[in-house]
């Protein structure tokens, strides 16, 4: 069984569907949420609350009908979820107004990237534009469709080929 068919026996509250959904993502979730966040209580936080959602919304999946995959449909879950508690985080820890910062560190993303690409395809992708370089993360390391790209990152899809092809071009240029 496929995990298209899965989300829709959760729909339908079929417990058995939800646990085999779960043990076939989470490894794979856990993977890609730790790829852009270091924290490992905000990797699980943001994986109960994926999960929870996907229980709740599991009847909202369109799948196929319009594009889209299971996988996809759940990794736009839980990346809209862990935005929220880099959010939530960064809400919370605010540095008094008075304290001055010397430098911006880099984002976390920035960090996970570095982690994960490195050498000239790193240099490459960290000197592409910040909208340019979220998208081919998306497609290209993500694996997501131009469609699921749209959706995560709340863009229309003719935006993100654009984008998409702009990235290439300038990864071509800074590789050749």
């Amino acid at each position: 069984m496929d995990e298209e068919r899965l989300v829709r026996l959760v729909a339908k509250g079929d417990r058995a569907a939800f646990e085999e959904l779960y043990r076939r993502t989470s490894p794979w979730m856990a993977v890609r949420l730790r790829r852009r966040c270091g924290d490992e209580q905000i990797v699980a936080e943001v994986m109960q609350e994926t999960y929870l959602a996907v229980w709740r919304a599991a009847g909202a999946f369109a799948g196929a009908a319009v594009g889209g995959t299971a996988l996809g449909w759940l990794w736009t879950i839980a990346a809209r979820r862990l935005v929220d508690a880099f959010r939530r985080r960064a809400h919370h820890a605010e540095p008094p107004p008075a304290a001055a910062l010397p430098d911006a560190a880099p984002a976390a993303e920035e960090e996970a990237l570095a982690a994960t690409v490195g050498g000239d395809v790193g240099d490459a992708l960290r000197c592409l534009a910040p909208e340019l370089r979220q998208v081919l993360q998306a497609m290209v390391l993500d694996g997501l469709s131009v469609r699921e790209t749209a959706v995560l990152l709340g863009l229309p899809e003719g935006t993100v080929k654009t984008r998409a092809r702009r990235a290439r071009i300038a990864m071509r240029r800074a590789l050749a």
